[in-house]
């Protein structure tokens, strides 16, 4: 057995089957404590709403926390997010331009405070006004000049980033910086935000049984070998994905 980075979404993904988590986490936990594995989550709440979801659920302590969509990185024990990620992000981010634009559309509705970040901006929006706005939001983002991204996830969430910044950049930055080969490295997901952990990536990837339609969707578009799409839900779909990569 040999050390490996383990990267996960939370929310129907790690969460979601509180009996498969209790097996997982023991199997992590174990690995992390006899191989050195290390233990990432990557999540689109911002720090408020993962203190509230830590309370609720029994989750490892993760050794670097990925939140807001890829757009902050914390370290373990540490309250400040990383410098040099966040110094990147910052390049040609224009948030008070970014926020006014969308104003302009009245199916986005503002999420709440807590979830405005310094580097995400996000919006309620209803799948079917998600056709014509989306490219439209798109558009008129492009116009301004901003080099943004939009990303609308489970069929409700819209968020706004910097081109520079999603999950999968995070990885990266994250893999990198722990020193992880792509092929010990593994990233698990469930949604729409997701994708960017598996688009044209070099590590092997976990979709879980219980995936949105429009991961799903996407995945079968996209084949990849590195990419597993398991049968079970949540946890269990990972403990199927990762001894399907014989990582456990």
């Amino acid at each position: 057995m040999k050390p490996f980075l383990f990267v996960t979404d939370l929310d129907h993904t790690l969460v979601g089957d509180d009996r498969a988590l209790h097996v997982l986490n023991q199997q992590l936990e174990q690995h992390r404590q006899q191989y050195g594995t290390k233990i990432v989550y990557s999540t689109g709440r911002s720090p408020t709403s993962y203190s509230q979801l830590i309370a609720e659920k029994p989750l490892l302590p993760p050794d670097i926390l990925i939140c807001a969509v890829g757009t902050e990185i914390y370290h373990e024990g540490s309250d400040t997010p990383d410098s040099i990620w966040s110094q990147k992000l910052s390049v040609g981010w224009q948030r008070d331009v970014v926020a006014t634009s969308a104003a302009r559309f009245v199916d986005l509705t503002p999420q709440p405070d807590s979830e405005q970040r310094p580097f995400k901006v996000s919006y309620f929006l209803s799948e079917q006004a998600a056709v014509e706005v989306i490219p439209d939001l798109e558009a008129l983002l492009e116009e301004q000049g901003l080099d943004t991204q939009v990303i609308f996830s489970g069929g409700k969430d819209l968020d706004i980033l910097p081109r520079q910044a999603n999950k999968g950049m995070a990885m990266s930055f994250v893999r990198q910086f722990l020193e992880f080969e792509p092929m010990r490295t593994v990233a698990c997901g469930d949604s729409g935000n997701d994708v960017a952990l598996f688009h044209d990536r070099p590590e092997r990837g976990i979709i879980v049984g219980n995936a949105r339609p429009e991961l799903l969707q996407w995945h079968q578009a996209n084949p990849n070998p590195n990419r597993y799409l398991a049968l079970a839900n949540c946890a269990g779909g990972i403990l199927e994905g990762l001894q399907h990569f014989r990582f456990i």
